[in-house]
């Protein structure tokens, strides 16, 4: 097992599944064996993918810590990148390096919660990692709860494991709701900061929330409204790493760099830097 960030495994893609139209979910395994990991990590940390004399990006590591036979990642098509990595085709190879950053509290403060997950659109990418850890330690957790919404049906992400898993795990309550009525849809039809004041969560619980920035800052006000504290919401922003290992500066705002100390913080640590992220 690969344990340096910086050298590249070699991996090679076994599955892809188109989530939506512009998202799909890459299955990776190691090259050399056939199976397993490129390296371990914890829910929330990334991994720089690499097609050699295209680019390399960071990505959100889908799947959990709990799953050992392979990764999962679930792109957006929006970039050069991204365009190359949905013309892949089961088969061919790709680097993988990492694992980067500081995942979720998992162990820490968000053992034994009531937890709250909002997600908005491929914002739910690098939730479904905590949600499926733990639901694979069901037991040091409390009730959860997931709110997950998206312009239409058709952009809701990783929905087939959504209704077959999520949804029947004990203690779990799952709320999907999508922008604007369509014929086919029965569910709840409205934006997610509005849907979570609706829901009016009870705020002793701890949120997790990642999604469009916009999205983000309405919803972090519904979640006043409701009476949560900034220290009980935490989010990710691993959509301003780069180089992952503070050597760049891309990811800097004010002291912090988002590679180094996050990308994973709490809204209170937000409120102590400057308003440029």
């Amino acid at each position: 097992m690969n344990n340096n960030a910086l050298i590249p495994t070699i991996g090679v893609v076994t599955s892809i599944r188109r989530d939506t139209p512009d998202v799909k979910t890459f299955t990776v395994v190691r090259a050399d064996t056939g199976t397993g990991v490129c390296f371990k990590h914890m829910p929330g940390q990334c991994a720089m993918l690499s097609i050699p004399g295209v680019g390399e990006a960071m990505f959100s590591i889908t799947s959990s810590p709990t799953c050992t036979d392979h990764m999962e990642f679930s792109i957006k098509k929006c970039g050069c990148l991204t365009s190359w990595l949905h013309q892949m085709d089961v088969g061919q190879q790709v680097t993988v390096r990492g694992p980067y950053g500081n995942g979720f509290p998992v162990t820490t403060e968000l053992k034994g919660k009531d937890l709250v997950f909002i997600a908005g659109g491929i914002g739910l990418a690098p939730l479904r990692s905590v949600i499926e850890y733990m639901l694979a330690n069901r037991a040091d957790y409390g009730h959860i709860d997931i709110v997950y919404g998206s312009r239409s049906k058709e952009d809701l992400v990783d929905i087939d494991i959504i209704r077959d898993v999520w949804m029947k795990a004990p203690d779990v309550d799952v709320h999907l709701t999508i922008d604007r009525p369509q014929d086919d849809w029965d569910g709840h039809v409205g934006f997610v900061p509005a849907y979570v004041t609706e829901l009016g969560f009870d705020p002793n619980k701890t949120v997790l929330v990642c999604g469009p920035p916009i999205m983000i800052k309405f919803t972090l006000q519904s979640l006043g409204e409701l009476g949560f504290e900034k220290t009980q919401v935490y989010t990710t922003m691993e959509l301003r790493m780069k180089c992952g290992v503070g050597k760049c500066g891309r990811c800097n705002i004010g002291t912090k760099y988002v590679c180094k100390d996050g990308p994973v913080f709490r809204f209170d640590q937000l409120d102590e830097l400057p308003d440029e992220y």
